[in-house]
Formats: C-alpha cells, structure tokens, sequence
C-alpha cells in the first residue's frame, strides 16, 4: 500500500490523540469527564450524536448488506431515519430538562434512579448491567470493523489491526473523557459526511451512469437487476411484512441509546439544542441515503471483482471503491488515505462513546452510587478511566475472529439496548403514572427478552435448533420492546402510584419550570 495512504492514518491518529491529551487538562471533575460540563455547542453536539451512533456499520456495514442483498436492506436506514428525528424532536428536551430538574443526573442510569427515587439502587444496577453487558458487544463491532479497515489497506494482519486501532481510541478515551469524545467525533462526523458525498460522484463520474445497470447484471446477482435495485422485492419474491417491521424496527433504538441520549444531557442551553436537532437530522439524511447507494455503485463499479459473503467480505465494499478510485483511476493516494480515514473516524466516534458510557455506568453509577458513597472525585476518575480499559480488552476478545459480522455484532447490541432503556426512557418522560417498580419489570424484561431472543436455541428448523430470532426472521428490538412496554405498564397499574413530590416533578418538567 501507499506510503501516502499511511501518512494519512498516522496524521490522523496523532491528530486524534492530540486532541485527547489537550482536554485532560480540563477534566477537573468527574462531571467534566462524565458530561463535559454540560457545555457543548450545537453543531457538536449534533455532529458527536450522530456521529457515536453511525459506526463502522455505516460505511461497512450497511453498504456492505446493499452490495449482497440488494436495496431492500434499505429498510434499515428509513428506520434509522425516522428513528432519528423522532428522537430528536420528542426526547432530547424533555430529557434534557428532566436530568437538570432530577437532581443534575450525569448518566442515563443516574438519571432514572432520581427519576424515581430509587433509594434501593434497582434501576442503577439493572442499568450498569445491560451497559456493560451490550457495550461490551457494541466496542467489539467496532473494534472489528477497525481490523478489517486496517488489515485491507495495509500488509498487517488482522489481530494486530485490531490491536493497534483499539490502542489508539483508548488512549484518548482514557485520557479526554467526554469533552475528547465530543471534539473527536465532530471532525470525525465532517470526514464521514465528506466521504459519503466524495465517493459516489467520483464512481458515476469514473463509471458512467450507462454503465451501472450492465455492470450489475455481469456482476452474478442472484436475482434480476429491477429485483435487486428494488426496496420491495427480496430473493426476487415480494417482501414480507415481518421484514420490513424488523428492519423499521431499527429506528426504536434510538430512544434507548445511553452514548446518544447523553449528548442531549450536556448541550449548554435549549438554543442550542434545537440547532442541534437541524443539523443532526441533515446529517443522518444525507450519510443514510449515501450510504445505501454506495452499495448499489459498488457492485456495478468494482466488477468484475466480486465480494463474497466468506467472512462478511462484502462489508468491504467501500473500502475496495476508494483503493480502486484512488489508487488506480485517479491516482491521488494522499486524498484516498484521507478518505479511508472517515471510516476509521465513524469507527472510533462509536467506540470511543461506548468505552466511556460503560466506564461512567461502573465509576459513579455503581461504585459511587451504590457501593462506595463517600468515593472522591479522583477515586471514581481512576476506577472510570480502569474500566475503559478492561471493557476495551473484553471487546478485543470477542472481535478475535477475523470472519465476525460487523452488522451482526451491532444488530445484537443495538436490540439489548434499546429494548431495556429505550421504553423506560420514553415512559418516564411522558407518563406521570410509571413508577420504580414498572421502571425495573421493563427494563430487565426488555433486555432478558432481547437475550433469549437471539441466543437461546428453542426452535427447530429444517432439522437443526435454533434461535427464535431465526426461526421467525422478527427483529429482537421489536420482540423485546414490545414485551419491555407491556411490562412497564401492566405493573405500573398493579403496584402503588408514585409520591406527591415525583409527580410534581413530572408537572414542573412537562410545564418547562426547569431553571436549564
């Protein structure tokens, strides 16, 4: 490979770190590390949100299930989408307004606790334990896409890419905290938005729009090519109902994504939120459609190369359109490094938001909150900043295997959490009669749902067991959300409504008398 293409990344990574070891000399409380001083500007916030959100997934992962299946993966993206402005438009105020009014929550799992009075530490702990438990799958994807990034583009082998990509997001981690992660991911959110609208231009203007439909037949689809270019066909058959409901499932997530919600905790007023809600939205739009088309280009662009499903290989695709643009038709290898560094910044904006959330649920939400009370600032910094660390080495483990699904690793972690804090969240913002002991029943029955789902072999189909999540083809989020709201509700209603003092918080944040 070039040895521009190498310079690119190593500019990049010392830029990153650069940028970690600058705003450690900021972090002078654990409220600094944990939420940035509740400080952030719009365009940071929007760009952090979305940016921690759309992972390597988003330039490997849903191009890459494009490019095999054909455009009714496109689904996943509508959802994401609508998922997305839904979010931002009934969540992120109230929410925000809410973990100021319940006594200044700095985490998603502090904030339900207050939420409700939690005195016996239920919900904290319930939390930490799906944090930990789905991040810890969630950095593995990311780590994963990292290795194969690195492990295409250079002669190393696929465990030391890892490796090395895995160093450098826990260093700055470890280090910045939560004002690194946000300034990291805003650059890493511009190169990302840069790539997807840079790629697809060049390849028709390389390609020829003539070309693309040809190319497509000659590539060895399984299906003809109105089939493959159609949203409503799959396997060249009607698609069904139940796929689609599980793919616009995805977008049920979103209100449950402690690495995102956090961003609405910390933004510096209601101003600069609502600007945030415009660009985030732009955003998703643009890098989702993208990202789809980038799928379909691939396939007529790279042929006759043709990318198998060994391996997930096909999740390789844009990373193949950039080598092929940059190295061979325009020859521009710098520009080409720098591009492939957007899929290293969509990546590492994830990860790093993962590795902190899960160090803020361990550090002050469990050891501060529960276990050690009178812990120091610097005591729940050091055990935050151990925790980035081991979760990192726990995710490099389950990311070992070479052939690991990135799309698979964030379908699984992506259900777990949305079904245990996504309906929890969404209730307690706007139903008064939802109280500590409906908040826990949906919670833990949302994430256990979500586990046997997908991991629990029950069924048998063609003469061999498996899972439920198989067995049907229903997308777990949409199984274990639904089971988390009935939960919710149903043991609301059964058990003794809240205190006068949580209702009249209610009351306050839904009238705005919140002093945000």
């Amino acid at each position: 490979m070039s040895t521009w293409v190498i310079l690119a990344f190593v500019i990049y990574m010392i830029f990153m770190l650069g940028i970690g070891i600058i705003t450690a000399r900021k972090n002078k409380s654990s409220d600094d590390y944990f939420l940035g001083g509740r400080n952030l500007g719009g365009w940071v916030t929007a760009l952090s949100a979305q940016a921690s959100d759309m992972s390597g997934w988003m330039l490997m992962g849903l191009p890459g299930c494009v490019y095999a299946f054909g455009a009714n993966q496109a689904w996943i993206a509508i959802g994401l989408l609508i998922g997305t402005i839904l979010n931002w438009v009934i969540v992120a105020g109230r929410l925000r307004r809410y973990t100021i009014k319940a006594g200044n929550a700095m985490t998603i799992p502090e904030y339900l606790n207050n939420r409700f009075r939690d005195k016996h530490n239920i919900l904290i702990t319930i939390s930490a334990i799906v944090i930990v438990i789905f991040f810890v799958v969630y950095s593995a994807s990311a780590f994963a896409s990292g290795g194969k990034l690195f492990a295409s583009i250079t002669k190393m082998d696929y465990h030391q890419a890892l490796i090395v990509g895995a160093v450098v997001i826990l260093i700055y981690t470890f280090l910045g905290g939560f004002l690194a992660v946000c300034t990291t991911d805003f650059v890493q959110g511009m190169m990302m938005l840069v790539g997807v609208l840079a790629v697809p231009i060049l390849v028709v203007i390389v390609l020829g729009t003539g070309n693309i439909v040809p190319n497509l037949v000659n590539s060895g689809l399984n299906v003809d090519a109105k089939d493959y270019l159609n949203i409503f066909m799959q396997d060249g058959k009607p698609i069904s109902g139940i796929s689609i409901a599980s793919q616009l499932a995805w977008g049920l997530g979103y209100c449950g994504m402690p690495h995102i919600l956090v961003r609405f905790m910390a933004v510096r007023d209601e101003k600069e939120l609502a600007k945030s809600k415009k660009v985030a939205i732009v955003w998703v739009l643009i890098s989702l459609v993208l990202a789809c088309v980038i799928g379909v280009l691939g396939r007529a662009y790279l042929y006759p190369m043709v990318l198998s499903n060994e391996g997930a290989q096909y999740e390789n695709v844009y990373i193949e359109m950039i080598k092929k643009l940059f190295m061979t038709d325009y020859a521009l290898p710098f520009i080409g490094g720098l591009l492939l560094c957007g899929i290293l910044a969509a990546i590492m904006s994830t990860a790093d938001s993962q590795l902190l959330v899960s160090s803020s649920a361990v550090a002050n939400d469990l050891f501060k909150g529960v276990f050690f009370k009178k812990l120091k600032d610097k005591q729940v910094l050091f055990i935050a900043r151990a925790t980035v660390f081991v979760v990192a080495i726990i995710a490099i483990v389950i990311a070992w295997n070479p052939n690991s699904s990135i799309m698979n690793l964030v379908s699984d972690a992506w259900a777990g959490l949305g079904s245990a804090f996504g309906p929890a969240i969404l209730m307690s913002l706007y139903w008064k009669r939802m109280n500590l002991a409906g908040a826990a029943a949906g919670m833990a029955s949302g994430g256990l749902t979500v586990i046997i789902w997908d991991y629990i072999k029950c069924c048998t189909l063609d003469g061999v067991h498996v899972t439920p999540a198989t067995y049907t083809g229903v997308y777990s989020l949409l199984v274990g959300f639904i089971v988390s709201l009935v939960f919710i509700v149903v043991v609301s209603l059964a058990t003794p409504k809240a205190s006068d003092e949580i209702m009249q918080e209610f009351e306050d944040v839904k009238n705005g008398n919140v002093n945000a």
